[in-house]
């Protein structure tokens, strides 16, 4: 009898657990949950920031031939995302001189492309991928600034080639910031043709996400672009993860970030801006700021938080939204 009852038992649990399982099927059919670790390959990421940061690169400082390599294995891994180029490719050559020092510096390449949304209206993710190269014999790998950024922007392309976004989003990844933003100036002054000024809507720069003792990453920006933090506080955040604001007040002085990086420049023309970044470190520019000095975990975590926003942030009508401009 005791042996009777027990089959019975096993059966009815098994039959709840086959019923819980299927309503639950069916409950995600109805409201499917997306989570950021089906929406980034943590592998790829770590690859490509690994890649970027290697002494191979050199630095990657602005019209040198670590610059050139850097921006080589770039533009592979645009392709491999299936960005399309504006005609003449990705591509956009500009000059600067250097005020201080009076330098030139030539052979300095941004490099633009899109995935193409439901409508024209853009919103332009950057991050720039040059950094300092040599000083006194060392190199400056630059892998939390800034292969972070521009390693979190080939994934948030990644899953915009599988999933088609509302506004036509724009990867740019910018040359020549450590001299000044140059690469962002040049290419708000004279973006590609097809690419109309008056289109871009919104600009989502990442500059340095792979490192902080505290787990916290900022998002700057929302003082002068106030209807972007209430968006920003629907995104759910990771576990062991803290999403700050601030660092754009005018009184904060050196820590307003207003115009820190390439942000500013889309800033200074009235376009809306949210900066992603750490707060400096011990390695912030020195030759420490290596692969193996980055915090995997949190930056794994910051880059899918950073296209969660990016997801949310192209649901907005931005064409209805007010400017930035100061």
């Amino acid at each position: 009898m005791q042996s009777l009852r027990k089959s019975i038992r096993n059966i009815l649990n098994k039959s709840s657990l086959i019923s819980f399982l299927l309503i639950v099927g069916f409950i995600g059919l109805l409201f499917p949950i997306e989570l950021s670790a089906q929406k980034i390959d943590r592998v790829q990421l770590l690859k490509d920031i690994q890649i970027l940061s290697a002494d191979d690169m050199e630095g990657r400082k602005a019209g040198t031939a670590g610059g050139e390599k850097a921006r080589q294995y770039l533009i592979e891994r645009f392709r491999d995302n299936h960005i399309l180029s504006y005609e003449g490719g990705y591509e956009q050559q500009f000059s600067f001189n250097t005020f201080r020092a009076n330098e030139r510096f030539d052979n300095n390449v941004n490099l633009i492309g899109y995935i193409k949304g439901e409508i024209e209206d853009i919103i332009v993710v950057s991050a720039h991928y040059d950094h300092i190269g040599f000083a006194e014999d060392k190199i400056y790998n630059g892998a939390d600034d800034n292969a972070s950024g521009v390693s979190a922007m080939l994934a948030i392309a990644a899953y915009f080639k599988e999933n088609k976004p509302r506004h036509t989003i724009v990867f740019a990844a910018f040359d020549a910031e450590e001299q000044g933003k140059k690469g962002a100036i040049y290419f708000i002054s004279k973006p590609p043709e097809q690419l109309r000024k008056g289109l871009i809507r919104l600009n989502i720069n990442m500059d340095m996400l792979s490192q902080n003792d505290k787990n916290e990453l900022y998002a700057s920006g929302t003082f002068h672009n106030p209807w972007l933090k209430p968006l920003l506080e629907e995104v759910a955040t990771p576990a062991n993860f803290t999403l700050q604001f601030g660092h754009d007040r005018p009184e904060q002085g050196a820590d307003d970030w207003t115009n820190s990086s390439d942000h500013g420049p889309f800033h200074k023309e009235g376009i809306p801006f949210i900066y992603f970044g750490v707060e400096d470190h011990s390695n912030y520019h020195q030759a420490t700021d290596t692969f193996e000095n980055i915090h995997p975990d949190f930056y794994y975590n910051a880059a899918s938080f950073v296209l969660d926003a990016v997801i949310r942030l192209d649901k907005v009508d931005l064409l209805t939204v007010p400017s930035s401009r100061n």
